[in-house]
C-alpha cells in the first residue's frame, strides 16, 4: 500500500475513532450523569396542585413600526402533578384522528396532550403509545400555545393560562373543527377555531371582535415551550433542540446548551415566511406563522434550577376598531418526521424549508436522494435492511471505475517500489532530492499520485451520508431486519458478555463498566470483516501504525456495540463488498494480495535468526 494511501486510510480511521471515542467515553457518560441528575431533580419535585401563572408581556416597549421583543412568556408552574392528574386539572376536548389522540385543554386553550398512534415506545405492540405533548403541570410540560399579546403596559384583559374557554364541540376530528370562544366582559370577544388534518397539522385561527367603544391594538403571537430539558441521544451526527428558519436566514439550530451561550439566553431572528419550533430524533413540535406576514422569532431559555425553554413567533401589530374584527392563522405541526409527510406539507403549504426540519446535515444533497433510493427499494422488496444491503451495492457499483482505476495505481506503484527504495538509499538524508526523483520516476512511468487517493476522497461525503440516512430516519425506527434484529435503529439486543442470552443477566447494567459491554454478534461479524480488511494490504513499515491498524478493528467492534443495528449491518456489509472488489481488480492487475500472507503470519511461528 502507498505510503500516502496508509496515512490517508489512518487519518480516516483516526476521525472516525475521535467521534465515535468521544461519544462513548465522554458524551455519552456525562449525558446518562445529566438524565440522573434530571431524574433526580423531577422525583423530588412536591406533588401538591400547580399554581400556573398568567403570560407576561414582553419587557420592551415596541416603536411605532416594531412590535415587541417576543412573545408572552410561557407559564412555569411550581409544582408539578402526575400526567394523569394534569389532563384531570381542566376540562378537555377529545382529538381523534388517524395519526393522533390526545386532547385540548378548555382552562388556557392549549394544544397540550398529544399521543401518536402509529409508534410505540418498544417494538412490543402492547408497549404505550409515544407521548409528545404534555400539560404545563405535568411531569415533562411541552404544549403549544397561540393568541394576542397587548402593548407594555396595557391592562386590557387577555385570554391567559387559567382562562377557562366555551366550546362548540367535545371532540376534534378532522371532519369536524371545533371553536372556542372566551368574553373578556370589556368589549372583546375572543375565538380560536382548531382544525385538524389526518397526519400531523394543526389549523388555529385565533380572532377577537371588538363591540366596544375603544379602538384596540395587539400583536398575535405563537409558542411552544418545554421545561425540563428531554432526554436526548447526543450524537454529534444529530441535532436536537431548537430548529427554525426565519425570513431568509439559513436553518437556525441550537441545542439546549447552546442557546444559555447567546445573550440573556436568547436568540432573535426577524422575517416574512418561516417557522420554528423544537425538534428530537424522530419528532417535533413547531409553530409556522402566516407565511405572508413578517414576524419577530425568538428561542430563549429561562428560569433557575429546571429551565423552561421557548420557540415563539410575534407577529406585527394589528388595530382593531370599533365594530371591526381581526383573525391570525398559525399552523402547528405535532408529529412524527416522516419525509414524505413533511414534504408534502412543504410543498402544499408553500412553508419554506420545511423539510429542513429533518437533520439531513451537509450533504444533503447526497443524503436526501439516498434516502430516497433507499425508500423506493424499500416498496419494492418490504425490508429496510434488505434495502440498505442493494444500494450499497449500488454505490460500490457507481465508484467501481473509480476503484478500478485505483488499484491499477497501486499496481504501478508497487512495480516501482525497488526503485523508490533504491532512491531513498542513493539520497538518505536529502529529502527534496527524494521527491524530485520520485516525480521523475512517476513520470517516465506514467503513475499518478494522486489516483489512488482520489476514489477514497469521492466516496468519503456518500459514506457519511448513508450513515446519516440510516441513523436519523423515523422509517428506520422499529425497522425489523432478520432473525434477532428486529429494530434496525437498536443495537444488537444480544450480547457476548451474557453468553447470547445463556447466562441471565444484563452486563450493561453492571455499575462503572456496564456501558462497555454492548457487544452483539454483528459487531463481532463487522470486527471480523475490518479486519479481513486491513489484512488485505502489506503492514506497514512504521511499527505505530502497524499497532494501529492491528488495534483499530478490535477498538471498532466495542465501540460500534452501541450503535444502531442498521449501521453495523450496513458497515460489516460494506467492508464485505470492499475486500471483494479488492481482491479481484488486484488479482485481474496482477497485484498481489497480501490476504493470506499475512494470516500465515499471524498463525506461523516467527523464524529464528
Amino acid at each position: 500500500m502507498r505510503e500516502d494511501q496508509k496515512n490517508l486510510f489512518l487519518a480516516m480511521g483516526l476521525s472516525l475513532l475521535v467521534i465515535v471515542g468521544w461519544q462513548y467515553f465522554y458524551a455519552g457518560p456525562k449525558q446518562e450523569q445529566a438524565r440522573q441528575i434530571a431524574a433526580q431533580t423531577q422525583s423530588a419535585a412536591p406533588t401538591a396542585p400547580a399554581t400556573t401563572a398568567a403570560p407576561q408581556t414582553p419587557g420592551l416597549a415596541p416603536t411605532p413600526s416594531a412590535a415587541p421583543a417576543g412573545a408572552p412568556v410561557a407559564a412555569t408552574p411550581e409544582a408539578a402533578l402526575t400526567r394523569e392528574a394534569a389532563l384531570a386539572a381542566s376540562p378537555r376536548i377529545k382529538i381523534d384522528t388517524p395519526a393522533l389522540k390526545g386532547s385540548i385543554a378548555l382552562r388556557g386553550g392549549r394544544i397540550d396532550d398529544i399521543a401518536l398512534k402509529g409508534y410505540r415506545e418498544t417494538v412490543d405492540p402492547s408497549s404505550p403509545n409515544i407521548v409528545l405533548l404534555s400539560p404545563a403541570n405535568a411531569p415533562q410540560p411541552f404544549y403549544t400555545d397561540t393568541g394576542f399579546v397587548g402593548q407594555p403596559g396595557s391592562t386590557i384583559p387577555l385570554p391567559k393560562a387559567d382562562t377557562l374557554w366555551t366550546a362548540d364541540s367535545e371532540a376534534l376530528t378532522p371532519a369536524k373543527p371545533v371553536t372556542l370562544t372566551h368574553d373578556n366582559g370589556q368589549g372583546l370577544i375572543f375565538t380560536r377555531k382548531i382544525a385538524v388534518d389526518d397526519q400531523y397539522m394543526f389549523t388555529v385561527t385565533d380572532g377577537v371582535r371588538n363591540v366596544g367603544a375603544a379602538e384596540v391594538s395587539l400583536f398575535p403571537y405563537a409558542i411552544v415551550a418545554r421545561r425540563g430539558k428531554p432526554k436526548t441521544d447526543g450524537y454529534a451526527v444529530l441535532h436536537e433542540g431548537f430548529v427554525g428558519i426565519v425570513g431568509d436566514s439559513r436553518v437556525q439550530e441550537y441545542t439546549y446548551d447552546s442557546i444559555e451561550k447567546e445573550t440573556k439566553a436568547t436568540r432573535l431572528m426577524e422575517g416574512a415566511s418561516g417557522w420554528l419550533g423544537f425538534t428530537d430524533k424522530y419528532w417535533a413540535a413547531v409553530v409556522i406563522p402566516d407565511q405572508a406576514k413578517k414576524f419577530t422569532g425568538r428561542f430563549s431559555s429561562a428560569g433557575d434550577g429546571v429551565k423552561t425553554y421557548q420557540s415563539d413567533a410575534l407577529l406585527e401589530t394589528v388595530t382593531v376598531a370599533p365594530g371591526a374584527s381581526v383573525e391570525a392563522q398559525t399552523r402547528v405541526f405535532a408529529g412524527a418526521k416522516e419525509t414524505r409527510t413533511i414534504d408534502g406539507y412543504q410543498k402544499s403549504l408553500t412553508i419554506k424549508n420545511f423539510d429542513l426540519m429533518i437533520d439531513w446535515g451537509w450533504f444533503y444533497f447526497i443524503t436526501k436522494p439516498l434516502f430516497w433510493l433507499i425508500d423506493f427499494i424499500f416498496g419494492m422488496v418490504g425490508n429496510f435492511g434488505v434495502a440498505i444491503l442493494i444500494v450499497t451495492v449500488i454505490v460500490k457499483g457507481v465508484f467501481f471505475p473509480l476503484a478500478n482505476r485505483s488499484y491499477l495505481s497501486m499496481a504501478k506503484m508497487k512495480a516501482v517500489q525497488p526503485q523508490m527504495e533504491a532512491i531513498k538509499v542513493r539520497y538518505p538524508e536529502d529529502k527534496q532530492k527524494q521527491q524530485q526523483e520520485f516525480m521523475e520516476l512517476y513520470k517516465r512511468e506514467g503513475i499518478n499520485p494522486i489516483a489512488g487517493c482520489l476514489p477514497i476522497a469521492v466516496q468519503i461525503p456518500v459514506f457519511f451520508a448513508l450513515y446519516k440516512v440510516i441513523f436519523i430516519t423515523i422509517e428506520m425506527r422499529q425497522a425489523p431486519f432478520f432473525g434477532w434484529i428486529r429494530d434496525l435503529s437498536a443495537p444488537d439486543p444480544t450480547n457476548l458478555f451474557n453468553l447470547f442470552g445463556l447466562i441471565p443477566f444484563d452486563p450493561t447494567q453492571i455499575p462503572l463498566i456496564g456501558h462497555f459491554l454492548v457487544l452483539g454478534i454483528w459487531p463481532l461479524i463487522m470486527g471480523v470483516s475490518m479486519f479481513i480488511q486491513m489484512k488485505m494490504n502489506p503492514e506497514p513499515a512504521d511499527p505505530v501504525q502497524k499497532q494501529m491498524f492491528a488495534w483499530m478493528p478490535v477498538i471498532f467492534t466495542f465501540m460500534l456495540g452501541a450503535f444502531p443495528a442498521g449501521l453495523v449491518i450496513y458497515w460489516t456489509w460494506n467492508n464485505t463488498l470492499s475486500v471483494t472488489q479488492q481482491y479481484f481488480i488486484m488479482r485481474k492487475a496482477g497485484v498481489k494480495v497480501e490476504l493470506w500472507d499475512n494470516l500465515r503470519k499471524l498463525v506461523s511461528k516467527p523464524a529464528k535468526s
